[in-house]
């Protein structure tokens, strides 16, 4: 979540940055920076997006209802605090659907020698974990037991 608000925080310097040397269709140019962010962002944790989404919700709707640019930067700074904390709320959820964690916390998948793909530290089976973020529980289908994904 450190990363995610601090590269939201760096877009909107950024975005206040172009916008005093433009000075013409700022609210375009804070739309257009805060969508490239979003999309670009790294942020795999519902956190992290929670904060990106908030961040370029709110720097478009600040910089569509003044046209400046430091209420579009003020806009995308409340906007990510908002959806961070929408993001953590979710993530919290999710983890409750689980229960609690084992005692020494759920085990780490090993590298299968091939991008994206993993071996269950349960049984040995290889999963193709790609589209799962670091650190996501994934369910193991021959035990039903849960493990993390480095």
């Amino acid at each position: 979540m450190q990363i995610c608000f601090a590269t939201t925080l760096h877009a909107c310097g950024l975005i206040s940055l172009l916008a005093k040397s433009m000075k013409t269709n700022a609210v375009v140019i804070v739309s257009v920076i805060s969508a490239g962010s979003l999309f670009l962002s790294s942020c795999d944790t519902p956190v992290g997006q929670g904060a990106a989404w908030g961040a370029a919700t709110g720097a478009i709707i600040g910089g569509a209802a003044t046209g400046n640019v430091r209420a579009a930067s003020i806009g995308a700074a409340a906007g990510a605090a908002a959806g961070a904390l929408t993001g953590k709320i979710v993530q919290e959820n999710q983890a409750a659907r689980y229960g609690p964690p084992p005692p020494g916390g759920y085990p780490y998948a090993r590298w299968a020698g091939r991008p994206g793909f993993f071996y269950s530290p349960y049984t040995g089976r290889v999963y193709d974990l790609r589209g799962v973020p670091p650190g996501a529980l994934t369910r193991d289908v021959d035990t039903g037991q849960l493990f993390r994904k480095p």
